[in-house]
This record gives C-alpha cells, sequence and structure tokens, in this order.
C-alpha cells in the first residue's frame, strides 16, 4: 500500500480502542504492584528492617527499578516502532508485561526462599519497566497518528484513558482484597490481583491484533524509515527531548506522589488513616480521573492544550498543602473530595500530554524521542518520586512539608518547559471523522 493512501473511516475508532483498552491493562499491571508496594511487600519481601519506615523505603527502591528499566524499553521498542512498525511492538510489549505480572503473582516470598525472594521480585520488575517502557508510546501513536487533525488531542487521550482506568482497577481490586481482612491479604490475597493479569492480556491482545498500522508510519515505510532512530533522534532533536522530559514532571511523578506515597504516608504511623478508606478514596479519584480525561482532552482541541495543561498544573500546585492536610482528619468526605479534586486537576496535566507530547517530533524517529523523553521522566520523576518524598519526610521530622514542595516545585518546572515545547506537524491523508463519534 502505498505510503500517502488514507486509511479506512473505522481506523481511528479502532486504534482509540485498542489504545485504550491496552494501556488499562499494561497500567494496570503497574500499578497493581505499586499499590503492593505501598502497602505489603516492605513485609513480605524486606522483612529484616526494624524500621517501619526503612522497609518502606527498600519496597520503593524496588519499585523505582521498573522506572529505570523503562528508558532502554522506550529506546529497543521505540527502534523497532519506528523501522518495522507500531503494531508488532505493542503486541510484544504487551505479553512482556502480563508473563511478568503474572509470575509476580506466584512468588514465594523472603521467609520462604530469603534472599531470593526480593532478586527475583526485582528481575520480573525490570522485565515490567521494559515492556510499559515500550508499550506507552506505540499506544500513543496509534491512536494520535489515526486521527484527524482536529482532533488529535481527543483520541490521544484514549490512551491516557488507560492509566485512570488502570489504576482504578488496581486500587479496586485491593480494596476487594483487604476488604476480607488483614490476614487474608498478607498471606495470600495479595497474589489474586497480580494473578488475574492473565485473562485481561488475553482481552488485550484480541483486540490488539484487529488494528490496522498507521498511516503516518506506512508513510514513513514509503519514504525510508531512518537506520538508526536512536541515534537520529538524539542529533536532530536532543534539544526537544529535554523540553520534553522537562514538561513531564507531574504529568508523571506527581500523580505518584499523590497515589502512592500518599497511601503509605497516610495510612503510616504518622498519620493512622484507615487502608480501607484511603484505598476506596483513591478508587474514587482514579474513576474521577476516567471520566474526566476525555473531557479535558476535548477542551484541549477547543481551547488549546498547551492552554489545558498549564491550567491543570497551576491547580495540582494549589490543591497540594490541602490535599495531605486533610488525610489525617478520618472525615471520608473531606479525604474523598480533595482526592478526587487532586486527580481532576492532575488529568488536565495527563491527559492531553500524549498528543502534545507525540507532535513535538518528526514522524521517522516519534517512537523512539518520546518514548525517550517520556520513559526518562518516568525513571527521574515517576521511580524517584514516592522514594524522595519519603526520605524528605524522614529527614524533616515525619510532616509532610517537603513532600508537598517537592510536588510545587515540579509543577514550575513542567510550567517553564512547557512555554518553549515545539509542535510538527504530520501532512498526511485523513479520513473525516463527524464530531467524535467513535460508533
Amino acid at each position: 500500500m502505498d505510503g500517502r493512501t488514507p486509511h479506512s473511516a473505522g481506523a481511528p475508532r479502532r486504534a482509540a480502542i485498542a489504545a485504550f483498552v491496552g494501556t488499562t491493562i499494561e497500567w494496570y499491571d503497574f500499578y497493581v504492584y505499586a499499590t503492593a508496594a505501598a502497602l505489603i511487600f516492605g513485609d513480605l519481601f524486606f522483612p529484616e528492617s526494624t524500621d517501619p519506615l526503612v522497609a518502606l523505603m527498600a519496597s520503593f527502591a524496588t519499585y523505582a527499578v521498573g522506572f529505570f528499566a523503562r528508558p532502554l524499553g522506550g529506546i529497543v521498542f521505540g527502534h523497532f516502532g519506528d523501522r518495522v512498525g507500531r503494531k508488532s511492538a505493542l503486541v510484544v510489549t504487551l505479553l512482556m508485561m502480563g508473563v511478568a505480572t503474572f509470575l509476580v503473582g506466584l512468588l514465594p516470598t523472603y521467609e520462604t526462599i530469603g534472599v531470593l525472594a526480593p532478586i527475583a521480585l526485582v528481575t520480573l520488575r525490570v522485565v515490567q519497566g521494559l515492556a510499559v517502557g515500550g508499550e506507552w508510546g506505540g499506544a500513543v501513536l496509534m491512536a494520535v497518528e489515526h486521527a484527524p487533525e482536529k482532533n488529535r488531542t481527543f483520541f490521544g487521550g484514549f490512551a491516557q484513558l488507560g492509566n485512570p482506568a488502570g489504576a482504578l482497577l488496581a486500587t479496586g481490586a485491593f480494596s476487594l482484597v483487604t476488604a476480607a481482612g488483614d490476614d487474608v491479604l498478607r498471606t495470600w490475597g495479595w497474589r489474586i490481583p497480580f494473578l488475574a493479569s492473565a485473562v485481561l492480556v488475553l482481552v488485550g491482545l484480541f483486540i490488539r491484533l484487529r488494528v490496522e498500522e498507521s498511516p503516518v508510519f506506512r508513510q514513513v515505510l514509503a519514504e525510508k524509515p531512518v537506520a538508526l532512530p536512536i541515534k537520529e533522534a538524539l542529533r536532530t532533536s536532543w534539544r526537544t527531548i529535554l523540553l520534553g522530559i522537562g514538561t513531564l514532571p507531574v504529568a508523571i511523578g506527581g500523580y505518584y506522589i499523590a497515589t502512592t506515597f500518599l497511601l503509605a504516608y497516610s495510612t503510616g504511623p504518622e498519620v493512622g488513616a484507615s487502608e480501607q478508606l484511603v484505598l476506596n478514596g483513591l478508587s474514587f479519584a482514579s474513576f474521577v480521573e476516567l471520566v474526566a480525561t476525555l473531557g479535558v482532552s476535548w477542551l484541549g482541541d477547543r481551547f488549546g492544550t498547551r492552554r489545558v495543561v498549564a491550567i491543570g498544573l497551576a491547580a495540582v500546585a494549589l490543591l497540594a498543602f490541602p490535599q495531605f492536610m486533610v488525610m489525617g482528619s478520618g472525615n471520608a468526605f473531606l479525604i474523598f473530595l480533595m482526592l478526587g479534586a487532586m486527580r481532576l486537576a492532575m488529568s488536565a496535566t495527563y491527559g492531553p500530554i500524549a498528543t502534545l507530547l507525540a507532535e513535538m517530533y518528526a514522524p521517522k524517529v516519534r517512537y523512539t524521542a518520546m518514548s525517550l523523553a517520556y520513559q526518562v521522566a518516568g525513571a527521574v520523576f515517576g521511580g524517584l518520586s514516592p522514594l524522595a518524598a519519603t526520605a524528605l519526610v524522614k529527614a524533616g521530622g515525619g510532616g509532610p512539608v517537603p513532600a508537598i514542595l517537592l510536588l510545587i516545585a515540579m509543577c514550575v518546572l513542567s510550567l517553564v518547559c512547557l512555554a518553549f515545547a515545539p509542535r510538527h506537524r504530520d501532512a498526511v491523508p485523513q479520513p473525516a471523522v463527524p464530531g467524535h463519534a467513535l460508533s
């Protein structure tokens, strides 16, 4: 097929749905681990420490390993995505993530096999990191590159929709398990959310295999892909990659401060909030983001992607203090209200960012360049944020102020880099898609 032949009118819809389902499964797998790291992995895999905060830091360090593997996954699968195709890279990454998550659910704990338990946990976390590092960029590009020009932010939002959906499934799964009691959670119940991943992966594979390759990549094939995308990306787009990294601290790292770290801190000895209450609140917040993501992405098409993201960043900075202050109140209404408000603000920093980041780079190196920017940001800001926030809180005597100031500093950095972010427009024929109809 010629690279400039328009794709079928139903392709944007199929690509959007496949992006949503696939990223939901990938992020479910990733967040199941994050939730377990916050709640129980410190006790199950790092029990020798007598200080609960130190055990939590060890658990978060293992959690961070997955983020450090993500840039390598972005480079490896970005190479194949820019040379062979977006679709093939997505199928492989989904299989990798599913197998790794399922095996975590089968792992013996430290009590059974000693030091081999955390080693095996770290190894599987690396595989998870490689998979999600390669998956996100491809899922975004399948949605964005299939979409009509005027609706790109909205269609790109479907890939981002997988994040809150995956988080909702993950926290919801653990909320159900904790409802059965602490003994069930800590003996065998924690394994259920990991083992359930196998069913989700089969569904995701079925849907992704039915999607066409993107028309933008078909044009790249017609014009001959570059031999080494990472080399070309670093040669021609290194400044833009740095700007891409700088736009993402809140969209990636801030999210984990407001979820993973907040869960661990608020249910720890300093605050003592109920695990069930906070998990339910985070499930509600994930639902808020799930509902809001497409809305803020639609607003990005109407009023400007950068404007919507900037408003979201300002709102996150304003909500940082009240978010943490209400956690020790025991007032379910206030906790749910603040968790929901913060996630609404963060949806504005995350939903439109897929299209914003994709449009910063030329198609021939786009998968590699945007994956590298996103995954380096993930390693630095996502992987280290809970660990850094925990260390700062410990150094500051236990109060949440250092973590709050860290989140506000991330907002400032994101705003500065957003102001300088460039935009690349593709010239590929697109089918007419009336409004935002996906039926």
